[in-house]
């Protein structure tokens, strides 16, 4: 899989229609379980050194319209990872006490620290996709002057400035949009219809938000080319058949560990004694 083809990084953007929603290969279902699998134990086993070493902490951010699969790629993708290495926070409609602080405030009290890595399934970016596609912004309790047409494009700077300022504190952002179509999309919600243990997850609002689908990826749009840069990229995952995505999203988050190229600690000489003492107070205890 060539990851770079789906990977936006700034000034390398134009709009969803240099991408497809489906796959443009040949790799069957089969295949791309198989890919997925193999990069699953893969991650399994660098997890453990960066969890080990402890210098570099991973933000793994995924963004999509409903039914694009969020929960089951994460679910798929993550399981081979240690839990106490990983941890998963779904950022939904904000709580009155979100409400009082600043957009970012629920997000960054729950960043991952060194040596562990934070799955935010949808993010801060909500605040410049449904924030901008409703105006909420409009109805908040804050200055007039926190309230006006640049409110947005006010953020797009934020958000690349704060990433910028993870990555130069030792968090790597690596950011998914899953990109779903329309059709699929209502066949997904269809589904979650006719299946009773899938009702739980259908809204009729999920249909009121289904008619603005054009603002909706207007949005996106725009959020991508105004925070996608070199350090902090985005990578648009064809999401219409979930092999191919979960086998995407697989690909991406080996090559990123990859490069962090994680150590587990040197032993060092002093240490080595030391563990040989140990062992040696352990073995006369038999």
């Amino acid at each position: 899989m060539d990851i770079q083809k789906i990977k936006v990084t700034e000034g390398g953007w134009t709009d969803f229609s240099v991408f497809s929603c489906e796959t443009e290969n040949d790799i069957s279902p089969k295949a791309l379980r198989k890919i997925t699998k193999k990069n699953t134990e893969k991650l399994t086993e660098l997890q453990d050194r960066f969890y080990a070493e402890g210098k570099v902490a991973l933000l793994v951010i995924f963004q999509a319209m409903d039914a694009a699969g969020k929960d089951s790629a994460i679910k798929h993708v993550m399981s081979g990872v240690d839990p106490q290495g990983v941890n998963v926070h779904s950022f939904k409609q904000p709580s009155k006490e979100e409400l009082a602080h600043d957009y970012m405030w629920r997000a960054v009290k729950v960043l991952p620290e060194r040596g562990k890595i934070a799955i935010f399934n949808r993010s801060y970016y909500e605040d410049v996709l449904i924030v901008k596609v409703r105006k909420l912004y409009e109805n908040y309790n804050m200055p007039d002057r926190c309230k006006t047409g640049d409110t947005i494009e006010q953020r797009y700077k934020q958000i690349r400035d704060f990433e910028d300022y993870l990555w130069e504190n030792g968090i790597i952002t690596v950011k998914f949009f899953l990109h779903l179509s329309k059709d699929e999309q209502r066949k997904r919600f269809l589904k979650r219809i006719d299946r009773k243990d899938k009702n739980w997850k259908f809204s009729e609002t999920d249909l009121e938000e289904r008619k603005l689908w054009d603002d909706y990826q207007e949005a996106y749009q725009t959020a991508i080319r105004e925070t996608a840069t070199e350090k902090n990229p985005w990578y648009i995952v064809s999401a219409d058949k979930k092999p191919l995505t979960r086998a995407v999203i697989s690909e991406v988050l080996v090559d990123v560990m990859n490069s962090i190229d994680p150590q587990y600690p040197k032993v060092t000489a002093e240490m080595e004694a030391g563990l040989l003492e140990c062992k040696k107070r352990l073995l006369e205890e038999e």
